[in-house]
């Protein structure tokens, strides 16, 4: 190995370090949104009982909204500044929800929720950030390493909520969304570390001559089936993710235990991460988004079969383990379609129609939880992982078929 190829590896590894270490401060509002947004609304709420997860939705809603800009201002500012402006509006967000809930203004709080959904749309940056400073060889464990950082969030977010939620009483809810701002904070201070890339004269010209149409590169069979899985693996995570606290709460568990399977769930989301890189290499990526969403499958068949804690909780594993195969594999295969002067609006569109899914399911959820209740919720994983399977097969079938 040359020595530039030596000194690339390990600023690509620097790199993947801060963005690992970002991704565990700032990833730390994503948990308190989604296992608190759905009961603080339902607190707020004093006729329909529905919209209760409007806020999570607000959320999820945000970060499909701020794909697209997100993209645009990180290629406008560079990575380091333009991950700080992301944390700023996380931070801005959280204490926006915090006053909102002093002021029992429900729609409020949903649109701040939305706002830091927007700040959260950077953080959904730092994937593929990690992945174009990297070197081909590295690149899907670069994703997978900065998705590690997501244990930490499994940890710190769950906790934040259980020792905060009670910090600015009268108003419950209200100390863990004030958290967020001083999560935000840490996490601008460990962006501020990133150094700022040196464009060279070939990049210039690739992003001047070689870049192809949005279309043609979507239109890709890898790129469209793998869009279609990351699609599915994290709309049905949400779906899911999104009804379970209020029906644990509503078999009769505290909001405690509804957080502590929130937080499992996030372990499991983000846990294996430290070797999916590793099996994506050796077994392929269309092969770890199978054993996705075969995982997501199991948590249908877990969470169908009785309505006890450890039921709940195993379900929420499965749906987490489900999600980390799926999503990182579909991820790694959509950062291999495109090159490196299309990256931008490629990842901008990508994100814009996967956070747009996922919106659309978290806000279904509380319709269909309220409708048809929790067993529904997870009927609907089967037809939609099949649908996936299919599409891989067909991959695949297709591949096989190809002349070399």
């Amino acid at each position: 190995m040359s020595a530039s190829s030596i000194t690339a590896a390990a600023e690509a590894r620097r790199t993947a370090v801060i963005l690992a270490s970002a991704q565990a401060i700032l990833g730390s509002a994503a948990p308190i949104c989604l296992a608190l947004g759905a009961l603080a609304g339902h607190f707020l709420l004093d006729a329909d009982k529905s919209l209760a997860t409007a806020p999570p939705t607000g959320f999820n809603v945000g970060v499909a909204i701020g794909a697209l800009p997100a993209a645009a201002i990180i290629r406008a500012l560079g990575q380091r500044h333009g991950f700080m402006a992301g944390a700023l509006l996380t931070g801005a967000g959280g204490l926006l929800a915090t006053v909102a809930l002093f002021q029992s203004s429900f729609w409020l709080f949903t649109f701040s929720l939305m706002v830091i959904g927007v700040g959260g749309a950077f953080v959904q940056q730092f994937r593929f950030a990690a992945a174009d400073n990297a070197p081909p060889e590295f690149k899907a464990r670069a994703i997978s390493f900065v998705l590690a950082g997501g244990v930490v969030p499994a940890i710190l977010g769950p906790q934040a909520v259980i020792f905060t939620h009670d910090l600015l009483l009268p108003v419950p809810f209200a100390g863990s969304f004030a958290a967020i701002v001083v999560l935000a904070a840490v996490g601008a201070a460990l962006l501020s570390l990133l150094r700022a890339r040196k464009s060279s004269t070939r990049d210039a010209s690739l992003a001047e001559g070689e870049a192809r149409p949005l279309l043609e590169i979507v239109t890709q069979p890898r790129f469209a089936v793998a869009l279609l899985c990351g699609v599915c693996s994290y709309a049905l995570m949400s779906f899911v993710m999104t009804g379970a606290p209020l029906a644990m709460v509503g078999c009769g568990f505290s909001s405690d235990e509804a957080t502590l399977g929130i937080s499992w769930h996030v372990m499991a989301m983000f846990g294996p991460s430290f070797f999916t890189g590793r099996l994506i290499h050796r077994f392929g990526a269309e092969r770890i988004v199978a054993m996705g969403l075969i995982l997501l499958v199991g948590c249908g068949l877990v969470a169908l079969s009785g309505i006890a804690l450890w039921q709940f909780w195993t379900a929420l594993i499965l749906l987490g383990l489900g999600w980390n195969f799926g999503f990182i594999g579909a991820t790694a295969i959509v950062a291999a379609s495109y090159r490196p002067a299309e990256k931008g609006k490629v990842q901008g569109f990508h994100d814009f129609v996967l956070f747009t899914s996922v919106a659309l399911a978290s806000l279904s959820s509380g319709a269909v939880y309220n409708g048809w209740g929790w067993e529904m919720l997870n009927w609907i994983i089967f037809p939609v992982c099949m649908l996936c399977l299919a599409a891989l097969l067909t991959l695949g079938w297709s591949a096989a078929r190809r002349p070399t």
